[in-house]
């Protein structure tokens, strides 16, 4: 039986969850995800999990915060004039934002509160800070 190894097209059913048990993203309910290993789509760990495995096997990876989407930065949560904001825009707690940063490059950010003067917005990924773990399946390899 083929292994998987970097550069190969692959499909995985995939269940990640936080320390706290919840679940955050899984394929469970959808079609199997296909990638590339070793192709950056994913996060690296995530990928290099795969190597070796055989189609069928499962098996449960563990992602340290810093291998995932890196550390929580309070720097990236910001709080800003209700003014800065587009006129017609009514901001809500967890509304996902584009904005530009200083540099011109594109954003998403997440409105962590509100109040009736300011808007505070948080830059970092949802998951950052966070260990990851992911229970997979190797469902083919291509």
């Amino acid at each position: 039986m083929a292994e998987a190894k970097k550069g190969d097209m692959v499909k995985v059913h995939y269940t990640g969850t936080l320390d706290d048990g919840s679940v955050f993203d899984t394929s469970d309910d959808s079609a199997p995800i296909e990638f590339v290993v070793g192709g950056g789509a994913l996060i690296p760990a995530f990928e290099d999990a795969l190597v070796g495995m055989n189609t069928g096997e499962s098996k449960t990876v563990r992602i340290n915060a810093e291998d995932a989407y890196g550390p929580f930065y309070p720097d990236m949560v910001i709080d800003l004039d209700k003014g800065a904001l587009p006129g017609d825009l009514e901001p809500q707690v967890d509304m996902m934002l584009e904005m530009e940063d200083e540099d011109g490059f594109s954003r998403l950010v997440r409105v962590v509160e509100l109040s009736d003067t300011s808007v505070t917005i948080d830059a970092n990924h949802p998951l950052a800070g966070k260990d990851l773990t992911f229970k997979v399946e190797l469902v083919e390899i291509l």
